[in-house]
């Protein structure tokens, strides 16, 4: 009995791309899988006519071999056509590509990686500007001294699981199909301790706290992470350490706001201030002061930009952001008669020409009411 066309059995036309290929062989694959067609001989061949099908499609060499002779492309030397091209057909390969790597056949060392710990860290906007070197301890664990991570008592040390001879995987057949699942002697790791060490009872680690330093860069922003490699929890019985995170989080400052790295600082002024012009000093986060001059007239909510200084880029890399002040005019409160009455009398030398904002807005608002009028 000749075989079936390989494109046949994908449903395919011979110039379907990849991509297309896989959409067909999912489909078709779930169709005739014996676990939705128990006992179905029909839909087990062919659901081992699709695996060959798509196996010899998916690879290029072996596509372009197929193209040109047929099946005799893989019928070996006695066959004809392409003498020497091999195939070496496997449902495992086929379905690791869709369902994850089964099989890690490299045997050895599966000692397991420690966790990743995460730190959060709560620092100042000055720490942030400056950069700093904070002392943080981290409970977790460390290698056992006592076995040097191996978790086996002094002299003795680990062997190769005897259930799946150091591979950290058993197999189980069933019909064709080969699966593959976790040792459940050695957990994976490929490796048993017949003489557990006594200091950390076989498990190549113990609790202890650590003191780190660790260094702050300058311009850190809120939310930023810093990661420590190898700093994290000490793996199983030898295996690599996970990585530690800090976490910053920038707490709020009493005079300053940020934005990204850029400045504000909203100041106060006083009302003659205001109308009459002058100076205020305001503070920078590098420690000094800055002196910035009013001007006459200056309305409330009016920003003066230095430049410079504001926040450095990351690591101090790159140049600085700038420091916005912005003025609040301070409405005078609990004021005596006298200062009453000479604050009527100002009002009543004053003209629209000192006022020329309110002066516009009420006029505006004259032209609209008596736009509305019919």
């Amino acid at each position: 009995m000749s075989k079936r066309d390989y494109y046949d059995i994908l449903g395919v036309t011979r110039k379907a791309n990849p991509d297309e290929m896989k959409s067909a062989y999912r489909k078709k694959a779930k169709e005739l899988h014996p676990d939705r067609n128990p006992g179905d001989a029909k839909s087990e061949q062919g659901f081992k006519e699709l695996n060959e099908a798509y196996d010899v499609l998916r690879d290029d060499q072996k596509r372009a071999a197929y193209d040109q002779y047929g099946h005799q492309a893989f019928e070996g030397p006695g066959g004809g056509g392409a003498r020497g091209f091999e195939f070496d057909f496997s449902f495992t390969d086929v379905f690791d590509e869709f369902f994850g790597k089964f099989s890690d056949r490299r045997g050895g060392n599966r000692a397991s990686r420690g966790m990743d710990v995460r730190y959060n860290m709560e620092i100042s906007l000055e720490d942030a500007f400056a950069g700093k070197t904070a002392t943080i301890r981290i409970p977790g664990s460390i290698a056992c001294e006592a076995c040097s991570g191996s978790g086996a008592e002094a002299g003795s040390k680990p062997l190769a699981c005897p259930t799946c001879s150091g591979i950290g995987k058993v197999r189980a057949q069933q019909g064709f199909f080969t699966i593959e699942r976790t040792c459940p002697t050695c957990q994976g790791l490929g490796r048993v301790v017949k003489n557990p060490c006594r200091v950390c009872s076989g498990a190549g680690r113990v609790q202890r706290e650590r003191t780190l330093n660790v260094v702050i860069p300058q311009g850190v922003e809120d939310g930023q992470k810093i990661r420590l490699a190898g700093e994290g929890e000490a793996g199983l019985r030898g295996g690599p350490r996970g990585d530690l995170y800090i976490f910053l989080s920038v707490s709020p400052h009493a005079l300053f706001k940020r934005d990204g790295q850029d400045i504000l600082c909203r100041v106060p002024i006083s009302f003659v201030t205001a109308a009459l012009g002058g100076h205020v000093e305001v503070p920078t986060l590098g420690g000094g002061r800055a002196r910035v001059a009013i001007g006459e007239g200056t309305q409330s909510g009016r920003q003066f930009r230095l430049r410079g200084k504001g926040m450095p880029g990351l690591r101090g890399q790159g140049s600085y952001g700038d420091l916005f002040v912005e003025v609040g005019v301070e409405t005078p409160v609990q004021l005596s008669k006298k200062q009453q009455e000479l604050l009527r009398e100002f009002d009543k030398a004053t003209s629209g020409q000192n006022s020329p904002e309110t002066t516009n807005f009420f006029a505006r608002l004259k032209e609209f009411l008596d736009g509305g009028k019919e």
